[in-house]
């Protein structure tokens, strides 16, 4: 399975993979975004280790029923070959009510397929109160006038 655009990386591809990414978080479906990583991708996510799409999907389904109203922009921040590094930051809310916003960054490496092995994110969080949210598109594809990250001065 090919998923383009495919390494090496210039800068226009790059910025598309990122927005593809996104994207595909935006969309909330684990089995779908599962797809983009291959069979044996490891991933560090905080200080949870994975490893496969069977634990990457899982992971999803875990994060998506507990991170209400989702909505999450990516931003390239460099590349090379077949890595790219990416800056994030997405806002939810938990089933109290309680906004968060949360920030990281991310190394990604890719196969020559085009698809994730490997995942290494940094994320921090905090609540924010629901004036503070700055991510009101709604729910699936941010829209292609909404402003990304540098916007916002995240």
């Amino acid at each position: 399975m090919s998923r383009p655009p495919l390494p090496p990386f210039t800068e226009q591809t790059a910025t598309e993979k990122v927005r593809l990414a996104e994207d595909g978080w935006n969309g909330r479906d684990p089995a779908k975004v599962a797809l983009a990583y291959t069979p044996d991708s490891q991933w560090r996510n905080r200080a949870e280790f994975l490893q496969g799409r069977e634990a990457i999907e899982a992971f999803l389904t875990r994060k998506w029923a507990r991170e209400l109203d989702y909505r999450l922009i990516k931003e390239l921040w460099t590349f090379a070959g077949n890595r790219i590094a990416v800056r994030f930051a997405y806002e939810f809310h938990d089933d109290s009510g309680t906004w968060f916003r949360a920030y990281g960054n991310e190394n990604w490496e890719f196969d020559a397929d085009g698809l994730m092995r490997r995942r290494i994110a940094s994320i921090n969080e905090h609540p924010i109160g629901d004036a503070d949210r700055k991510f009101h598109w709604p729910l699936g594809r941010r829209p292609d006038d909404h402003p990304g990250l540098s916007a916002f001065g995240f």
